[in-house]
């Protein structure tokens, strides 16, 4: 489906988030949150590959124009507030997606509000990056956007140096990562300042899970994402489903958006 609007929310006196929706504006459908070093266009793949549900709304984060920037004393609860006022703004979505850092947001939203269904790819959860913490605190002071990208993708997700260079490669796409590594200091200093909760999505009916076939079992998306699992386990009679995508790791939006948006498919249609 293609999209038909951009809708815009206020979620607070000065401040606004920006909803990408694809198919029916009108009618309840899609809700997906994006992580870090990602924005709505950066899924715009994923959402028009979905079909099981009338409409797909993808969220603009605040630090990604043309929403808001982060607010000060940003925590993950602003994170919360904000996917609050867009599902006011969007009364009777079924379902609730996250990605990553946007995972973990959409799993503590449906711990405080009933949500019909949650999926997470690859949800993250603290501790997560630690140890990066010091370098990204030195790269965010010294406005060093191009160092954020390297941290992120070599000391963070594990990327060999020759991936790094492949991307600087093409100046269009490295431009864009520079721009999306912006909030990255606070939003990984904001994940690994909240205590984990004993227990997640609480007051969802469902919840399902996707980790990419490579990450399995592997730091650090693998083991965090199985630290997530656990703890959703405890709060339901039921554990959240587990679905593998095979042949993907953790950017599978980029690498093989058809195929993601083809197995969050598979998961509306199943009782």
């Amino acid at each position: 489906m293609e999209r038909s609007i951009q809708k815009t929310v206020p979620v607070s006196q000065d401040s606004t988030v920006t909803v990408d929706i694809y198919g029916d504006a009108d009618a309840p459908g899609l809700v997906m949150v994006p992580g870090v070093m990602s924005d709505a266009h950066g899924w715009r793949h994923v959402a028009r590959s979905i079909h099981a549900w009338p409409s797909v709304a993808v969220l603009n984060r605040r630090g990604r124009a043309p929403s808001g920037p982060l607010p000060s004393g940003y925590t993950l609860h602003a994170e919360v507030s904000d996917v609050l006022a867009v599902l006011d703004a969007l009364p009777g979505t079924e379902a609730l997606f996250g990605w990553s850092y946007g995972g973990l947001i959409a799993l503590l939203v449906a711990g405080g509000r009933p949500v019909p269904q949650v999926i997470a790819y690859e949800p993250v959860i603290a501790p997560f990056a630690h140890d990066a913490l010091p370098q990204l605190a030195q790269a965010a002071a010294d406005r060093d956007r191009d160092r954020s990208v390297e941290i992120v993708n070599t000391l963070i997700s594990g990327f060999p140096a020759e991936h790094v260079e492949a991307l600087r490669s093409n100046p269009q796409d490295w431009q864009t990562l520079r721009r999306l590594s912006e909030p990255l200091h606070a939003e990984l200093t904001a994940l690994n300042e909240l205590p984990p909760p004993d227990t997640l999505a609480e007051h969802a009916r469902r919840v399902d899970l996707i980790i990419g076939e490579t990450s399995i079992g592997t730091a650090p998306y693998g083991t965090s994402s199985e630290d997530v699992r656990r703890r959703i386990r405890q709060g339901h009679a039921q554990p959240a489903r587990v679905e593998k995508l095979p042949g993907q790791g953790h950017l599978a939006h980029v690498d093989a958006p058809a195929a993601l948006g083809g197995l969050i498919d598979a998961l509306a249609a199943r009782p």
